[in-house]
């Protein structure tokens, strides 16, 4: 049996808009897991370009785990966006220098620190994550929402700013799931559990248990 070799860049044959998202990315602050895929119905160099003002002097990361599924127009909103908010106005003096390059001294605009993406998170068309976000491992993200805050491990979030719609399981299969963590497994294991892991919970979680 053939394993999908997570160095390819596109492995659907004959199919150049989804990519294995790692071989096309090489941005130092972001990084992505193995088998995370992205969907653009133009070109798969949109995923970098769709990575909104993410400067080095900003020092903030993304990152995006294993397994993930990124639909076509997906935006990250780094910290770069930010702008002065308890001040009197908004407005970046600083960067254009001259006579404005020490409007900043003793100053700094405001961070939300990194932008991370677990495990196996579908996030959907257009959405957009804001800065400093954490997007729990299992989550879905529907189209077009705008996730402004955390996002709790196996939930479907939607709307604009995102908000929870339901948990994909009760509270004891999704800490179980988590516990399995299937996406740092060996791949060949990953592979002999493939049908299960489509299934329902209780199926996987039950040829777990009796397998051990």
């Amino acid at each position: 049996m053939a394993i999908p070799d997570p160095s390819t860049v596109f492995p659907l044959a004959g199919y150049d808009r989804l990519c294995f998202l790692k071989n096309v990315v090489n941005h130092p602050q972001i990084s992505i897991g193995d088998y995370t895929y992205y969907d653009d119905f133009d070109s798969v160099e949109n995923f970098q370009k769709n990575v909104r003002y993410l400067f080095d002097f900003t020092g903030d990361r993304l990152t995006i785990g294993k397994f993930c599924m990124i639909a076509s127009g997906v935006e990250f909103i780094m910290n770069g966006a930010n702008h002065l908010v308890n001040a009197v106005t908004s407005y970046p003096f600083a960067i254009f220098g001259g006579d404005w390059a020490n409007a900043m001294d003793g100053k700094s605009y405001p961070t939300k620190g990194d932008t991370v993406i677990g495990n196996d998170v579908w996030i959907g068309y257009r959405a957009s994550i804001l800065p400093g976000v954490t997007i729990g491992d299992g989550s879905i993200i529907g189209s077009y929402s705008v996730v402004t805050r955390d996002v709790p491990p196996y939930s479907i979030v939607g709307g604009n700013p995102a908000r929870v719609i339901r948990s994909r399981f009760d509270e004891a299969t999704r800490t179980a799931l988590l516990a399995t963590r299937w996406w740092d497994w060996p791949i060949d294991r990953i592979t002999r559990y493939a049908a299960y892991l489509t299934g329902p919970a209780t199926d996987f979680l039950n040829a777990l248990a009796n397998d051990q």
